[in-house]
């Protein structure tokens, strides 16, 4: 079976999105990301939150919407409390975590769960099923918005740093969940 990574892009002060869910800001940063393109490759399917997937795309309306800049192609499994009415082309809407989570699984095989968004990622990891977070760090400063990891009263997360790459517009930080 594959790992749950969760990869998300976010500001140098720890917010994937800004004031209101507002993905405007990461526009400027989406440049080449070779680590980012290679990733792609190894991931089986995508474990989205409703938030993220019906939230703010920065590539709305252009041909570069949807997961990873508009190339994603591939199954995923939205988690949500609001099951849509019809279905979409491979997209499954679940509304419990641990069978959108044994979906993802199924249909990623070997390859890895890719979550996207940040309250998702934070049940996974309460589940003991995280395995890695991959965080592209962009260099700006929010100022307001949602967490990287938000958890009411803290806790403290062991992460093991496995490789830190640059590219042009940002810092890829990959580490993996210490257990």
């Amino acid at each position: 079976m594959g790992k749950v990574l969760y990869s998300v892009t976010m500001s140098l002060d720890g917010f994937i999105a800004g004031p209101g869910g507002d993905m405007s800001w990461l526009a400027p940063y989406l440049g080449p990301n070779p680590e980012i393109d290679a990733l792609q490759r190894d991931i089986g399917a995508l474990l989205v939150g409703n938030r993220t997937f019906r939230g703010d795309d920065p590539n709305r309306g252009t041909d570069q919407e949807g997961a990873f800049g508009g190339t994603w192609d591939g199954p995923q499994v939205v988690v949500t409390h609001h099951l849509p009415p019809t279905s979409m082309p491979g997209t499954t809407f679940v509304d419990d975590l641990e069978r959108g989570l044994a979906a993802a699984k199924a249909a990623a095989g070997d390859r890895y769960v890719n979550v996207l968004g940040a309250d998702i990622a934070r049940q996974c990891l309460e589940l003991g099923q995280l395995d890695e977070v991959l965080t592209i760090i962009a260099p700006v400063l929010l100022g307001d918005g949602t967490r990287l990891f938000s958890q009411p009263g803290g806790r403290n997360v062991r992460l093991e740093r496995l490789r830190a790459t640059e590219v042009p517009h940002a810092t890829n930080l990959w580490m993996r969940v210490v257990r």
